[in-house]
């Protein structure tokens, strides 16, 4: 189906068409006593497909389930400790607001402002380079934390900051790779996907290649698609459309956006300044060469070598279950925590911290969905 965008991303007509097709196809799979579990990768999908009842439209032999698509969801706690502790040597920190409410081990970077310690909320990380420049008596790091969609303007911090002399700016690298993560869960024998409901916005960046080894005989349907409601449904019925069809490629829905090989112009930024690194994903423990580091010729911006505070593994809540909702294990109200103890008001584990995140999106939304 070609959407006409003329006629706007919500109408009714077109998504009782496109949730018509999804179910003719759910009872092809169905017919052959199939059920399928689709895993969507990208944080702002799970927001959407709760604000908008998605999951209402699905037969009952498909499940959605979200996956490790919120950057700050998957922060582990060892970093948010070593940002804490570089709080507490006087050194300002300038962040993204919702980094304020990640749990670390024992406590959240507000607990350590509350008591003292500097750590500045930015909307933009040009406010990073502005605070080291008014104080430049005050070492400042910022908390590089993203996946590909925001590591090229983050990481230009650091050129910029060269070029203007400020060298008081330091980041704290936590960038994250998808593509690995999504090797990492179909080679985990406890995790069931029979396909990728594919990140939007890092796609922009990474082109739809990038999912070509997921794929094919031995792989799974990997479908790219926007946030709008058509977006999501019409990428749901390229899925279901694959998996009835015995079929597994690589489809680009979101072609208004996301083009053939991505954006050099973003990765050739990165690639100028980092460099692969094994990373600890929280849920998914440490992967592979799917992290991202400075080259060592920018090493004085790094702030682990700077100041001399490696991020080192941390401790995790075990009954906060937000590791088994990032593998699509478990849905949020799973957890024994959930709506209880647990809400963005008093949010234990990250996936309720970050508007992007499944727990958050689910306790807002969820009301609207069938249990």
């Amino acid at each position: 189906m070609t959407m006409r965008y003329i006629d706007g991303f919500r109408s009714s007509a077109a998504a009782a068409a496109l949730a018509s097709r999804i179910r003719d196809s759910a009872a092809r799979l169905q017919t052959d006593g199939r059920a399928v579990t689709l895993l969507e990768v990208c944080g702002t999908h799970p927001l959407a497909i709760a604000r908008h009842g998605i999951r209402d439209l699905l037969p009952p032999n498909v499940s959605l389930v979200s996956g490790p698509g919120c950057p700050v969801c998957v922060t582990p706690p060892g970093y948010i400790d070593t940002a804490i502790a570089l709080a507490e040597r006087g050194i300002t920190l300038a962040t993204f607001g919702d980094m304020l409410h990640v749990p670390g081990s024992e406590a959240t970077l507000c607990d350590c402002r509350a008591e003292g310690g500097r750590a500045e909320a930015c909307y933009s990380p040009l406010d990073a380079l502005r605070i080291a420049a008014e104080r430049p008596r005050e070492e400042v790091v910022f908390l590089a934390v993203g996946f590909e969609t925001t590591t090229a303007p983050v990481v230009s911090l650091v050129p910029r900051a060269h070029a203007a002399g400020v060298e008081n700016l330091s980041i704290l690298t936590a960038f994250k790779l998808v593509p690995p993560a999504l090797r990492a869960l179909l080679d985990d024998p406890e995790i069931r996907i029979d396909a990728f409901l594919c990140p939007a916005h890092v796609s922009a960046i990474i082109g739809p290649e990038a999912y070509a080894p997921f794929s094919g005989p031995n792989g799974v349907p990997c479908v790219i698609a926007g946030f709008e409601p058509l977006d999501i449904l019409l990428g749901l019925d390229g899925i279901l459309r694959q998996l009835a069809g015995g079929q597994s490629r690589v489809e680009n829905q979101y072609s208004r956006v996301v083009r053939p090989g991505g954006n050099p112009k973003a990765r050739a930024v990165m690639d100028a300044h980092l460099r692969p690194t094994d990373a600890e994903w929280r849920g998914l423990g440490v992967i592979p060469h799917s992290g991202l580091t400075l080259r060592d010729e920018w090493s004085a911006f790094d702030a682990e070598r700077r100041h001399g505070v490696p991020v080192l593994r941390g401790h995790i809540d075990e009954t906060c279950r937000c590791g088994d909702v990032i593998k699509g294990k478990i849905r949020p109200p799973d957890c024994p925590l959930f709506g209880t103890v647990c809400d963005p008001d008093h949010a234990l584990g990250p996936c309720m911290v970050s508007a992007e995140g499944a727990c958050a999106a689910h306790f807002k939304y969820g009301l609207l969905e069938t249990p």
